[in-house]
């Protein structure tokens, strides 16, 4: 029985991609010596191939029934552990499940050393990967405690594996400054009352430097309003009727700043009408007189007598 193999372009033969479900084909010794060979040396080749299903089947011989069984193991255990290889990349790179590992029984020597090797490959790849996972699932949950470990087993990652670690934690140290920066800021405008408090949140940038921004103008808006407003109560408490707010204000604020200013100016105009009927009644000995003040809504008379 021979076996056909598929020659590429440049007249090499193209390894067979192994599969769990290939089926196996037994070899046999019909014929003479040379036959024998002929079906060994294809047999070999085809594990060369690496195609793992072939078996043979020698019983003539008691040297060719050792060759072949010596053989058949080697084809069993390249093809238990192709299979190994196969059931792990769908296991752990498909579905996700880091914590699986490849377990083939009864190996020794470089066999072994294969499925160490691929779990250590596994363990080297998932820790960082569940690191990460772990940090960004916390920060998400508002926990901006945790960072993502730069070592396993005490030795330092490198490669890409320190640059996504770096990365991430320069991602929490952000917010964690910018979560702090906007509390301190709010805590003081808004709490303690503590006016011209700005965040500063260093190395930000893209929308965490839009976001500090806006919490600065809000705080911003809000200190020169709020000073403003001070000012011009300040002013009318102590007698000083010649101050207006005039900071940019909308909403609620923009209401406030009309009324105080309204307010103003009425008692800008019964001050003054008050200071006429004063010294035309005291001064000017004017007995009767009328005080008159204008209301932008309506238009009322006050009358003021005095007796001597």
């Amino acid at each position: 029985m021979s076996i056909k193999k598929k020659k590429s372009s440049n007249g090499t033969t193209p390894p067979v991609i192994p599969t769990m479900m290939s089926p196996i084909v037994t070899l046999t010794d019909d014929g003479d010596e040379s036959s024998r060979m002929q079906v060994l040396l294809q047999a070999i080749q085809a594990i060369v191939n690496g195609d793992f299903s072939i078996r043979l089947d020698f019983s003539r011989d008691k040297v060719m029934t050792e060759i072949a069984e010596a053989y058949n193991d080697v084809a069993n255990l390249n093809r238990r552990v192709t299979d190994e290889f196969i059931r792990i990349s769908e296991v752990v790179g498909r579905e996700g499940n880091m914590t699986e590992r490849a377990s083939v029984a009864n190996l020794a020597g470089g066999w072994q050393i294969q499925i160490e090797s691929l779990n250590s490959l596994i363990v080297n790849l998932a820790q960082p990967t569940m690191e990460a996972g772990r940090v960004i699932t916390a920060v998400a949950r508002g926990d901006l405690s945790r960072q993502m470990a730069l070592e396993i087993e005490g030795v330092p990652v490198k490669g890409e594996f320190q640059r996504i670690g770096i990365i991430v934690n320069t991602m929490v140290d952000q917010l964690n400054g910018f979560a702090s920066e906007v509390t301190r800021v709010a805590r003081e405008v808004g709490t303690e009352g503590i006016l011209g408090g700005q965040a500063d949140v260093k190395g930000v940038s893209g929308v965490w430097k839009d976001l500090t921004d806006s919490v600065n103008a809000m705080a911003g808006s809000l200190t020169s309003q709020v000073r403003n407003i001070a000012l011009v109560t300040t002013a009318v408490a102590t007698g000083d009727l010649s101050q207006k707010i005039t900071v940019e204000a909308m909403g609620e604020i923009l209401e406030l700043k009309n009324t105080i200013n309204q307010m103003v100016d009425r008692l800008n105009a019964f001050a003054a009408q008050v200071t006429r009927v004063a010294r035309e009644v005291g001064t000017d000995g004017k007995l009767v007189r009328t005080a008159n003040w204008v209301d932008k809504r309506r238009l009322r008379a006050c009358p003021v007598s005095g007796r001597i």
